[in-house]
């Protein structure tokens, strides 16, 4: 009987013939488990005789089909490697790979430009009091930026200021509603000359498809001596056209109010219409877009930060991030921005090694 189950599994061809000898002999109605069912109903004399051929048998069994089978499954894999070819000169298959913001890209644009300018980039709390977010800025207890339905305020700080225990530059009670509280801190903490960028987040109740309740800005501060309504003029003109990579970019100073400044202007980029569409730049405008506010430091602004307004001047600017990415990547509503839809992240998405840099035609 074993040299019959042996011979019959060295002559198994495949794994299924090999597996078909393990059922025969090894199965549960196999002809050796039928065999060792019958040891029970033996006497001892002949289990003591009979038990030791039967269960050589078993292992002699089990071992040829161990064996068979680690033949066949060798064969197997020397004929798939004889037969498979890899052509080690093929590109490998994409991976996915995520994208950077465009918020974030422009973000470190604007570091790129200002840093060849020699603009040092400043951060602040999100989180602020009204004195460093309004009343350093020159901004009155009666003006609208300070109403409910324009900024967030913090509960703790409605309780503090109904208890009457609230102190305006130290109680946290706000979103800040710019980033202008980082210029102020700033002014503080850092001795002149300051020249500052200050990118971040910002919070206003606002919604809409030009609007949201969060969004992001960037805001710049140079106090020096001597610094006049020129040099903040120079300044835009040198940014704009590296942030936009044209020469021929046309801006137009119109007169405005902010609190913060004076005099203040507004500043308009001009766009030409390429089918349809408003692109920024061209010799000859077709109109104006704009794009930020700015404006000579106000002397209360300077004073609130001990600093003599008589020996020191300087200029700041800000604008909102989220409409410069719009402008400059072709972009018609805001709200997408903060959707985290896949699609739209691929398709305005930047490369991780899109790098902004001077040489890659991103500066000033």
């Amino acid at each position: 009987m074993r040299d019959h189950m042996l011979t019959a599994i060295a002559a198994a061809s495949g794994l299924d013939a090999l597996d078909a000898c393990r059922v025969e002999a090894l199965g549960k109605q196999g002809t050796i488990t039928l065999l060792l069912k019958t040891l029970g109903k033996m006497t001892p004399d002949e289990r003591l005789v009979q038990g030791p051929l039967i269960q050589g048998l078993r292992e002699a069994v089990a071992n040829g089909i161990a064996e068979r089978k680690a033949t066949l499954e060798r064969a197997a894999l020397d004929a798939r490697l004889a037969s498979e070819t890899l052509d080690m000169t093929l590109p490998a298959d994409a991976t996915p790979a995520g994208t950077i913001h465009p918020v974030s890209q422009v973000m470190d644009e604007l570091a790129e430009i200002f840093a060849d300018l020699g603009f040092a980039v400043a951060t602040g709390p999100e989180i602020e009091t009204d004195w460093h977010n309004f009343t350093a800025l020159n901004i009155p207890e009666t003006h609208p930026a300070r109403a409910m339905h324009d900024t967030f305020y913090l509960q703790q700080g409605i309780d503090a200021k109904v208890a009457g225990i609230a102190d305006e530059k130290t109680t946290f009670s706000l979103l800040r509603t710019h980033t202008s509280p980082v210029q102020i801190r700033t002014m503080l903490s850092q001795k002149p000359p300051i020249r500052i960028i200050a990118p971040g987040r910002t919070y206003r109740s606002d919604s809409d498809a030009t609007h949201t309740p969060m969004f992001h800005q960037v805001e710049g501060l140079v106090i020096d001596k001597g610094i006049t309504l020129g040099h903040l003029k120079w300044t835009l003109e040198t940014f704009v056209k590296a942030f936009f990579e044209r020469d021929d970019i046309v801006l137009r100073l119109r007169p405005s109010y902010f609190p913060f400044t004076e005099p203040s202007v507004e500043i308009d980029v001009g766009y030409t219409l390429v089918k349809g569409k408003r692109v920024v730049g061209g010799a000859e405008p077709d109109g104006w877009l704009e794009i930020l506010g700015s404006g000579m430091v106000h002397r209360k602004v300077i004073e609130a930060c001990g600093l003599d307004p008589d020996e020191w001047q300087g200029f700041a600017f800000g604008c909102g991030i989220d409409r410069l990415a719009m402008l400059k990547y072709g972009m018609d509503d805001l709200r997408p921005f903060f959707d985290g839809d896949i699609r739209w992240l691929k398709h305005y998405g930047f490369s991780s090694l899109d790098v902004p840099t001077l040489s890659g035609g991103v500066g000033a």
